[in-house]
């Protein structure tokens, strides 16, 4: 899963509000409200972002997994090579 916990700390590290880069940057509220419960946000506002903050994308957001997504990632890793074993099983016939 993708966090933006990491935005939360640069912002009060460079001393910059949410207000300042809503009113002044443009960035949109909603953008806001989908970072603040780790939803998806667009490269092109990471990019905007990253200039304006001075900063790299991991002081932006960071990847963590989820016990549930590794769980997910297993079972579909095991059903592809089901798939694949089973598609390149020599024919008995």
């Amino acid at each position: 899963m993708i966090t933006y916990e990491p935005l939360w700390n640069t912002l009060q590290q460079k001393g910059i509000t949410k207000y300042q880069l809503i009113y002044h940057w443009g960035i949109s509220s909603n953008t806001f409200r989908r970072m603040s419960h780790n939803e998806a946000i667009s490269s092109t506002t990471l990019n905007e972002l990253c200039l304006i903050l001075n900063c790299e994308v991991q002081d932006i957001m960071q990847f963590v997994t989820t016990e549930e997504e590794l769980q997910q990632i297993d079972a579909k890793r095991i059903e592809i090579k089901e798939k694949f074993h089973h598609k390149n099983k020599p024919s008995t016939s």
